[in-house]
């Protein structure tokens, strides 16, 4: 499916998107502890390195659509989202979403809304989650990442959150065992200025890489000589 195009009017400036935990959030997260305990084995490491407060950019590997279950279940702050628009078509969906904290970002061009939110996202002093990848890998392993986590890090300050996830593409395979998901969390990036967008990246995507079983490091599997992330085995 090609990605949307976007509108001549554009409607998410007249729309209100929350920039903290709202009631419902609390309720649907509360509620997928519950729903998801008699089907998942979540196994959290370095929890330590997530910063208790303050902006920070979440930077996460991508297999499923699942993802955002164990990742937002294996931490205490609420995680904000950019989501495909090709997912916001629904009004009543778009609500919801809304109060879950996500938005729209319409890919294949860029979208200086959706950069804006992201950045007041971070200036409210959120965690924001991004796929570097920018796609599903399917449990393929890492693809090659862009730049735009990167990017919107140097340009806001943020420090980046690396964390590893394996096992949401096992989901239901295993039923009715639980399905074993680990969740690992590296101490945060700190940018610079004179940090390219490029070597950020690869310091992000070969931290998460470090992190995975051999089978998910896809093209970030050969770590450079004397690359030695400090992240949680």
């Amino acid at each position: 499916m090609s990605p949307l195009e976007l509108p001549e009017i554009d409607p998410r400036p007249s729309l209100h998107y929350p920039l903290y935990e709202t009631g419902l959030h609390k309720f649907v997260v509360a509620f997928f502890r519950w729903a998801f305990k008699p089907i998942m084995a979540l196994d959290v490491r370095g929890l330590e390195n997530l910063p208790q407060a303050g902006a920070g950019i979440v930077a996460a590997n991508h297999l499923t659509n699942f993802d955002v279950f164990p990742l937002q279940l294996a931490l205490p702050r609420m995680l904000f989202y950019m989501g495909k628009a090709e997912l916001f078509q629904n009004e009543f969906l778009h609500a919801v979403f809304r109060q879950m904290g996500a938005f729209p970002i319409y890919r294949g061009e860029r979208d200086s809304w959706a950069l804006e939110h992201a950045t007041r996202i971070l200036a409210a002093e959120q965690l924001l989650a991004m796929f570097p990848e920018g796609t599903r890998s399917r449990g393929k392993g890492l693809s090659v990442a862009k730049t735009g986590v990167a990017r919107l890090a140097i340009e806001t300050g943020a420090p980046i959150v690396t964390i590893s996830v394996d096992g949401s593409q096992r989901f239901f395979k295993q039923f009715p065992r639980r399905n074993p998901v680990r969740v690992v969390i590296a101490p945060p990036i700190y940018p610079t200025k004179d940090l390219s967008a490029l070597s950020l990246t690869d310091q992000v995507m070969f931290t998460m890489a470090a992190n995975l079983p051999e089978a998910l490091r896809g093209v970030y599997a050969q770590l450079p000589p004397g690359f030695s992330p400090t992240a949680k085995q």
